[in-house]
């Protein structure tokens, strides 16, 4: 199988994030197990969901992790000019949900999988495939906490997001949370024997809104677009009519930090403002809904040195969007994102990936492979 008849079974399993995985990460892993690579599927607490650990070579010596996810997101949009779960090529472009976000990644390491195996590799090439990275980066923790088990500790970790082949060292961390308020319902002419969920989550909107604002003051780092940390509400929910005093209402928020400030703790003030309508008589509950953290590799690392060889473009010093290489580099381990595609065509209708870019990413993996021989 070449990477485009890998890409179009990839992109066949419809492996939206929150969803059962069983099927992708079976057939991943028995095309691995037909090249002779060894594979160990690590199970996350859900019970449905799985993470795949691969290596090629001896696990024994320090080598490389390629990464990736297995998950997408939905693709319900109307605006699909054909069904997203089937590949369809026009020219240089594949379509599909998960081409570049980031099956085409995924097509591209299988597909120098045979090509790898024929090498008498000194240093190993692992491959990590994780689940419902899209949903908050849940799956890859779990596989990230056996590592010092399935192998020696790896000499770089490169993250295959997309991001046009260009290395990038940095991106910011997220943290996301949740505010629930359950108040007291009633007829909406006595609102003084009710309690207003609604009007009382306005109160942690305030907080949301003006922590955002001073956010905007610092600190900076010039790498990043915008060059400070951010906060924002991205959903509220409440409320059944006009005429009904709300008894419950939620918030949705989350934060993107700089590296060098965690974080959850930008979170904290919208918290701890929530947190105190209790003494109002409200129940508020405060659900972490997901979290990883920023990635900042120093210019000067090896493994930026290996990009740099590989792709012949110095690495770009960071991106805006978010990836599991701030997790591996949290646990330990030099990472780096390094992918095909582009983020601008991610999580919208008609996502597509370039054959070329493809073509691109396989040869890159293979280099990588030739660097790795005794």
């Amino acid at each position: 199988m070449d990477v485009f008849d890998i890409l179009d079974r990839l992109v066949a399993f419809p492996s939206v994030a929150g969803k059962p995985n069983g099927d992708i990460a079976s057939w991943i892993e028995a095309y691995l197990a037909e090249h002779g690579t060894r594979v160990t599927v690590v199970p996350g607490p859900e019970g449905d969901r799985f993470n795949l650990f691969a290596t090629v070579g001896s696990a024994d010596m320090p080598g490389y992790i390629l990464s990736g996810h297995m998950d997408v997101v939905p693709a319900g949009e109307p605006q699909w000019s054909s069904a997203p779960f089937t590949l369809r090529r026009e020219g240089e472009r594949l379509y599909g949900r998960g081409t570049t976000d980031m099956k085409g990644f995924l097509a591209a390491v299988l597909a120098a999988v045979p090509a790898l195996a024929k090498l008498r590799l000194f240093r190993p090439i692992h491959l990590a495939f994780s689940y419902d990275e899209e949903v908050g980066c849940r799956g890859v923790p779990h596989l990230i906490a056996r590592l010092p088990e399935l192998c020696a500790k790896p000499l770089g970790v490169i993250v295959g997001e997309p991001s046009g082949m260009r290395a990038v060292r940095g991106h910011k961390g997220k943290a996301a949370g949740r505010v629930t308020i359950e108040g007291r319902s009633g007829h909406s002419s006595r609102p003084d024997l009710g309690l207003n969920a609604i009007h009382a989550i306005s109160e942690a909107l305030s907080a949301a809104v003006s922590e955002a604002e001073r956010l905007t003051h610092g600190p900076f780092n010039s790498a990043f677009e915008p060059a400070y940390s951010s906060l924002q509400a991205g959903v509220i929910a409440g409320g059944q009519s006009v005429n009904i005093i709300p008894d419950s209402c939620t918030l949705d928020l989350e934060a993107r930090a700089i590296p060098g400030v965690d974080p959850a703790s930008l979170l904290a003030p919208v918290k701890a403002r929530a947190e105190a309508l209790a003494a109002e008589g409200f129940l508020v509950e405060w659900t972490a809904m997901s979290a990883y953290p920023a990635l900042s590799l120093p210019r000067d690392a090896a493994l930026a040195a290996l990009l740099r060889e590989l792709t012949g473009e110095a690495p770009l010093a960071a991106v805006s969007y978010g990836t599991e290489a701030g997790l591996y580099q949290a646990a330990g381990f030099d990472a780096i994102i390094c992918g095909p595609g582009n983020i601008d065509r991610a999580h919208k209708p008609d996502e597509y990936i370039l054959a070329s870019e493809l073509i691109a990413c396989q040869r890159m993996i293979e280099a990588l492979g030739a660097r790795c021989v005794a």
